[in-house]
C-alpha cells in the first residue's frame, strides 16, 4: 500500500479536514496568502488531491475556513488578555490592544481573515466569540442606547484595526509601547464619554 493511501486510511471522521486546516495554518506563518494550494497541501499531509477536494472542493472554501480559523483564534487571544482586567473599561482595552498584537503575530492569517468576509457582519456584528466581547464592551458602556452601542463598535474597532494595518503595512513601528500609549483606557473615548453625559449640549 503506498504511503499516501495509509495515511489517508489514518484520517476518519473529519480527521483530515483538521489536518489540512493546521497545515493551511502553518503556510500562512512562512508564506504568502497566494502560495497556498490545495495540492500543495496535499502533499504536506501525505494524501491524495482527490482525498483534500472532499473536504474543501476548491481554494476559496479553503480560504474561508482558515478565516474561521483566525477569527476564532483571534477572540480566544482577546480573551485571555482580558481575563486578568479589574474592570469593563480596562478589559475593552486590553481586548483592543490583543487585536494588534495577534495581527502582528499572524500577518498572514490576519489579512486573510477579514479579506475573506464578505460583509462586516460577519466579524463586527457576528457570532463569534470576538464580536461578542466587543458587543458586550460596548454595550455596557453605551448605557442601553442601541446608536451609541453601534457607535462605539464601530469607532473601537476602526482604532485597532487602522493601527494594527499601519503597523503591518510599515507606516508605524510595530512597538508596544504605542500600542500601550494609543489602545487606553482613560484617553481613547473621553471625548465620547463627555459628550454622552448630558442631553443638553446642541
Amino acid at each position: 500500500m503506498s504511503t499516501s493511501k495509509a495515511a489517508e486510511r489514518a484520517y476518519h471522521h473529519g480527521d483530515l479536514r483538521s489536518a489540512l486546516l493546521d497545515a493551511g495554518l502553518k503556510a500562512l506563518e512562512t508564506g504568502n496568502i497566494s502560495d497556498i494550494s490545495l495540492r500543495q497541501l496535499a502533499r504536506d499531509v501525505g494524501v491524495s488531491a482527490t482525498a483534500v477536494y472532499r473536504h474543501f472542493p476548491d481554494k476559496q472554501a479553503l480560504m474561508q475556513a482558515l478565516a474561521q480559523e483566525g477569527i476564532d483564534r483571534l477572540g480566544q487571544f482577546q480573551q485571555l488578555a482580558a481575563a486578568d482586567s479589574h474592570n469593563s473599561g480596562d478589559a475593552f482595552a486590553a481586548t483592543g490592544r490583543a487585536y494588534v498584537r495577534f495581527a502582528l503575530s499572524n500577518p498572514s492569517l490576519f489579512r486573510l481573515t477579514f479579506g475573506e468576509c464578505d460583509r462586516a457582519g460577519q466579524t463586527l456584528f457576528g457570532e463569534n466569540l470576538a464580536a461578542k466581547m466587543l458587543q458586550q464592551r460596548a454595550a455596557s458602556a453605551s448605557g442601553g442606547d442601541a446608536t451609541a452601542e453601534q457607535t462605539l463598535m464601530i469607532q473601537a474597532w476602526a482604532v485597532v484595526h487602522g493601527l494594527a494595518m499601519l503597523m503591518l503595512d510599515r507606516q508605524l513601528p510595530p512597538d508596544d509601547g504605542l500600542i500601550d500609549r494609543v489602545i487606553d483606557a482613560r484617553t481613547l473615548f473621553t471625548a465620547y464619554s463627555t459628550g454622552n453625559s448630558s442631553d443638553e449640549s446642541p
